[in-house]
């Protein structure tokens, strides 16, 4: 059975800004992210990618900037011995194409087309984010929730966060707590 676990992009791998990564000199990794999924990779753990995009929507990027950005993760996780398996998005503005859209989070589409491609049991699935609308989308499929205090969250934990939410200082936290967590249940 794979072991899977779901990650947000901006604010919980790589640097968010307030006015939207817009290419791959923009996309800067956090500290000790990319480390982490290597960690976690090593464990025998697969990684996906779920993540609002809306930029492109909004028209500040197309999909050329957004596949160099993605292609910098890549390049940068195989240099830390990690890898992403899947990168599920969202590019539509939630101005504009509300009503058309169910995969921008917090609806739950984006986690619904990752059940369907590995066809696993969400309820095992961690999901690990820095906002309350990826806890949101993770829950609503039954995937155990994990905010990160990087990106959204670093000065505010979010009012409401799912029931069982567990909250770490960043992904390199959340690495070590599933480790010792998975120690502990053996």
């Amino acid at each position: 059975m794979t072991k899977l676990i779901i990650l947000d992009r901006d604010g919980t791998i790589n640097h968010d800004r307030d006015d939207y990564v817009k290419s791959a000199d923009e996309w800067l990794p956090l500290d000790g992210a990319l480390e982490a999924i290597a960690k976690l990779n090593q464990a025998g753990y697969t990684i996906a990618v779920a993540t609002n995009q809306s930029g492109i929507g909004r028209g500040l990027y197309d999909m050329a900037a957004l596949n160099a950005m993605h292609d910098k993760m890549h390049r940068l996780l195989r240099e830390a011995g990690g890898r992403v398996d899947a990168i599920f998005f969202c590019p539509h503005n939630p101005e504009s194409d509300a009503e058309a859209c169910n995969c921008r989070k917090p609806l739950p589409g984006l986690f619904e087309q990752i059940r369907d491609r590995y066809g696993i049991d969400m309820t095992v699935v961690h999901s690990v984010g820095d906002t309350l609308r990826d806890l949101q989308a993770a829950a609503v499929v039954g995937c155990p929730t994990h905010l990160v205090r990087t990106g959204k969250s670093q000065l505010k934990v979010p009012n409401h966060l799912p029931t069982g939410t567990h909250v770490h200082a960043d992904l390199m936290a959340f690495a070590d707590w599933l480790m010792t967590s998975s120690q502990n249940s053996i």
